[in-house]
């Protein structure tokens, strides 16, 4: 977390916290961070960010409001 506030355009570093968020138990708090790397540039790493949103809202169940928020917010920033 440290090198993202450190650096908030460390996408790499991004990518990383979201990966040990959702390891941690915090599906909420990792896709949060997968969307501000999205936002802040879609195709890093051949579009790793929204990869591993689909990976993560398949894992959950559709209804699951963590799902229904991403992918609301996802939709909106590929077609803003």
């Amino acid at each position: 977390r440290a090198a993202v506030e450190a650096n908030p355009n460390d996408h790499q570093a991004r990518f990383d916290l979201a990966a040990a968020l959702l390891a941690a138990g915090n599906p909420g708090e990792a896709v949060d961070q997968l969307l501000d790397l999205f936002r802040r540039d879609r195709e890093w790493n051949d579009g790793a960010a929204k990869a591993q949103l689909m990976i993560i809202f398949e894992a959950l169940k559709p209804q699951d409001p963590i799902v229904l928020s991403g992918r609301r917010r996802l939709s909106s920033m590929i077609f803003a």
